[in-house]
Formats: structure tokens, C-alpha cells, sequence
């Protein structure tokens, strides 16, 4: 993705440390991190697996008690899952699969950002997928507590 005026990153939803640091720097140069021509100059986890559609690496900020932290990246830029082809999808799918049994994770979240980081929380608008186990080991596990509406 060539430069542009676009802003392919949202630095308030990355207040983490010296992960918010590398957003800046990334929202300067106008880039997507997540891109495959700037990846490997932002993201410095090693690359286990490409396939036609996905990129599969280690999250470099996990989330905070986590066993397993895998990110997929989407290896065209898009930023919404319904631009995603049937192909796509079945090889997410496939390489997802492989991980959990090769990681021999007993449960988990698939977590997919998607479209206005405003919206998902995400710090780069470009669609990609988490897969997440937590701690159980941890003081206090990793995951979704889910509360009622008032």
C-alpha cells in the first residue's frame, strides 16, 4: 500500500506503553503496518505460516495473561470482513484449525477486527484476526466477562 493522506492507524486506541510510541511513528509515515510491504519493518515476531490470503504470526503486544496470542493478518488490504472472498474465509479457517491442535489449545477466543477502528477498538484499520487462549496458570485470566444492560 503506497503512501497516502489516509490514516491506516488510530493512536487513541493504542495507550499501551511503547506500543502507543510505534502507532505514532507508524501514523507519521502514513503506512499501513499491516500491510506484507511494511510488515516485516514494524512487526518483529516471526512469520509461521503464509497462505494465499493470510499471513499467521505471534502477536508482538499480547494481551496481558495469554498462553496463546496469534495474530492473521489479512494479505490484501482490506479493512472489512465482507470484502472477504469464500476462499478467504475457509483458509482462515484451515490455518486456524492448525494452529489449536499444533498449539494443543483446549479453548479459546477468535477475536476479528473489522472495519471503523472507532468502533472495534483496533489501532490499524486492516482486517485481521486474533487467536487468543489465556493463562489459566495466571493470577488473573485473560477474556470477556460478559454483564447484563441495565
Amino acid at each position: 500500500m503506497a503512501k497516502t493522506k489516509k490514516s491506516f492507524v488510530n493512536i487513541a486506541n493504542s495507550k499501551r506503553g511503547v506500543y502507543e510510541e510505534v502507532i505514532k511513528k507508524i501514523a507519521k509515515q502514513k503506512v499501513c503496518p499491516f500491510c506484507e510491504e511494511e510488515l516485516h519493518k514494524h512487526h518483529e515476531r516471526p512469520i509461521h505460516q503464509k497462505g494465499a490470503y493470510w499471513i499467521a504470526t505471534d502477536n508482538m503486544y499480547p494481551y496481558k495473561n495469554t498462553k496463546v496470542h496469534l495474530l492473521f493478518i489479512h494479505r490484501k488490504h482490506i479493512s472489512d470482513i465482507t470484502e472477504m472472498s469464500k476462499e478467504a474465509w475457509e483458509e482462515l479457517r484451515s490455518m486456524m484449525k492448525d494452529f489449536i491442535q499444533k498449539k494443543k489449545t483446549p479453548g479459546g477466543i477468535l477475536h476479528m477486527r473489522f472495519g471503523d477502528t472507532r468502533y472495534t477498538g483496533a489501532s490499524v484499520q486492516h482486517l485481521h484476526a486474533h487467536l487468543i487462549s489465556p493463562d489459566l496458570k495466571a493470577e488473573k485470566q485473560f477474556g470477556f466477562k460478559w454483564e447484563e444492560k441495565e
